[in-house]
C-alpha cells in the first residue's frame, strides 16, 4: 500500500528533456506520475481566473485562481487502459468532453497556484491509475472459534453467579 510520503516523492519530479525541432534543441518539461507515466508540460493548459479566496484589496484586481486542464481523452502519453482507468475513477472531475479539471485558490500568488494545481494533479493521476491489490479471503480458524464460544460461556457464568441471590426463608 502506497502512503502519503510516496505520493509527495511522485510531487515534485518534473524533469526536462531535450528534443530536436527542425534541427534546433527545445526543452520539454516532463511531469512524472509514475515510474511508466509522464505527461509532458504541452499537454496540460493552464487559465487564471479571480478567486474567491484570500486577497484583501487584490481579490477583485488580480487572477490568482489558476485552473489546469488536461485532456484525458485524447493524451498520447496514457494507454488506453490508464485512460479508461481515469475516466472511471475521476469521473466527477472530467467534463463530457474527456477534459479533466483541477482547480487551486489557496494563495494569493497565481504561481504558487499553478504549482498547487500541478501537484493536485500529479496526486490524483497516481491514485487513479494505481493498481489497488485484491483481498484475500480469509477464514477465522476452527480454534478461534472454540477459544472465543469458550470465553464468552466463562463470561455469562461469572455474570449468573453475581446475579444469583439466595432466598432464604424467614
Amino acid at each position: 500500500m502506497a502512503s502519503k510520503a510516496n505520493v509527495a516523492l511522485c510531487i515534485s519530479q518534473i524533469f526536462m528533456t531535450l528534443r530536436i525541432v527542425n534541427g534546433a534543441y527545445t526543452s520539454l518539461y516532463m511531469i512524472k506520475v509514475t515510474d511508466q507515466i509522464s505527461i509532458p508540460n504541452e499537454e496540460l493548459s493552464f487559465t487564471a481566473s479571480l478567486s474567491s479566496g484570500p486577497g484583501g484589496q487584490n481579490v477583485n484586481k488580480v487572477s490568482s485562481r489558476v485552473t489546469l486542464w488536461f485532456d484525458v481523452a485524447n493524451s498520447p502519453s496514457l494507454s488506453q487502459e490508464q485512460k479508461e482507468l481515469v475516466m472511471r475513477r475521476l469521473a466527477n472531475r472530467i467534463g463530457k468532453d474527456g477534459i479533466l479539471r483541477v482547480i487551486s485558490q489557496q494563495t494569493r500568488s497565481q504561481a504558487a497556484n499553478r504549482e498547487l494545481a500541478v501537484e493536485r494533479f500529479v496526486e490524483l493521476m497516481w491514485e487513479a491509475v494505481r493498481r489497488v491489490p485484491i483481498r484475500k479471503k480469509t477464514r477465522v480458524s476452527r480454534a478461534a472459534k472454540l477459544r472465543r464460544l469458550e470465553e464468552k460461556k466463562q463470561r455469562s457464568m461469572l455474570k449468573s453467579v453475581r446475579s444469583k441471590r439466595v432466598l432464604s426463608d424467614d
